[in-house]
């Protein structure tokens, strides 16, 4: 099963304005970045937003959960928590907060192809 459209809306409508909100297709799910920091993942029509220690401090007690088998638990944040705009907002921010700045991606080497040799007739 793949995360609806109206998911994802839905989700983005509850978190509103945050900085830089925006997601992206990733393994036929959604990665949801904050600032351009990667944040949280739709899978599944389920929210999992990466562990922090600010997160787990507001979703006391902590929900775990894992959306690939192979993968580290993250904060599992089921659909009926998604109507608490608020809280669903400050768990979001504050996880982007307490995320450190994407590493700028080295710029890509272009090589030149070799010089075409004229023909001489």
């Amino acid at each position: 099963m793949s995360t609806r459209p109206e998911t994802l809306e839905f989700l983005f409508d509850q978190l509103g304005d945050l900085p830089g909100l925006r997601a992206r297709r990733m393994f036929g799910e959604y990665c949801v970045y904050v600032d351009d920091k990667p944040v949280a993942f739709v899978c599944d029509d389920l929210l999992y937003v990466k562990p922090t220690d600010a997160g787990q401090g507001i979703m006391n007690p902590p929900v775990w959960g894992s959306f690939y088998e192979k993968i580290k638990p993250h904060l599992l944040v089921t659909p009926d928590r998604w109507d608490e705009r608020d809280w669903l907002r400050s768990l979001v921010m504050a996880t982007a907060e307490a995320l450190p700045r994407p590493k700028p991606k080295a710029p890509r080497k272009t090589t030149k192809p070799p010089a075409a040799k004229k023909r001489q007739a």
